[in-house]
């Protein structure tokens, strides 16, 4: 009984911390991806928030996450760009749509076929466009209205900060593995930031975040073939 106590204890702890760590992490991800996609960053909050509660309460597997991810940004570029969000909007209802079929229909072990090589190649080519989305961050508003990259202490203090997460996130699992190296870095991050007063562009300097709870919204397009065709495609 005692053993069983202290594994529920340690499964709740990791529970929490794995949480408290994606949850943390997917702010800025969502908005700087709803930079990419060419809309409002409250509209990545919201999805990075559904696609997290839904997952978290109807997903197929224990540990099973979702939230913002590069690989749709970058797709979503064009459709925004030519059609509007509220087409967005009905190509996630199709994707869901989609996703529930082939669940039901057990396609996702047909995901052993695809080799190896062409999944390292989409993770790296995820992880460069997560990369090309930082770089903005070291850039600044300058007196003529366009963006300058940084330089003297803005820069230098940029680049420690990102040097000491990226310590943090190599050494603190050499050391332990009871506290996720990725909500350390940012805690620390943050508490220097904050209680150091350092000063360097933090995610409220980059969009306005603040609202409330998503509302329901049927999107706002024609309900046809064309339609269908240009979401679908």
């Amino acid at each position: 009984m005692i053993q069983l106590y202290y594994d529920h204890a340690a499964r709740a702890r990791d529970d929490i911390l794995s949480g408290l760590t994606v949850a943390l992490a997917l702010v800025p991800e969502a908005v700087a991806f709803a930079f990419v996609a060419g809309v409002n960053p409250l509209v990545g909050l919201y999805g990075a928030f559904l696609m997290g509660l839904v997952t978290s309460l109807i997903g197929g597997r224990p540990g099973m996450i979702s939230g913002a991810t590069g690989a749709t940004a970058v797709v979503m570029v064009s459709l925004v760009a030519q059609h509007g969000v509220e087409y967005l909007f009905a190509a996630i209802l199709l994707t869901g749509l989609l996703q529930v079929i082939f669940g039901g229909l057990k396609f996702g072990k047909y995901i052993r076929m695809v080799p190896y090589p062409v999944m390292l190649g989409f993770v790296n080519g995820l992880a460069m466009v997560i990369f090309l989305a930082q770089m903005d961050h070291f850039k600044a508003m300058g007196a003529d209205g366009a963006l300058h990259w940084l330089n003297g202490a803005p820069l230098y203090t940029m680049l420690g900060l990102v040097a000491l997460m990226m310590a943090i996130m190599f050494l603190l699992p050499k050391l332990t593995r009871a506290f996720p190296a990725g909500l350390a870095g940012i805690l620390t991050i943050s508490l220097i930031v904050i209680f150091g007063g350092v000063d360097t562009r933090t995610v409220g300097d980059i969009a306005n975040i603040s609202g409330g709870f998503p509302s329901f919204h049927i999107p706002s397009v024609p309900m046809n073939l064309e339609t269908l065709g240009i979401i679908l495609l």
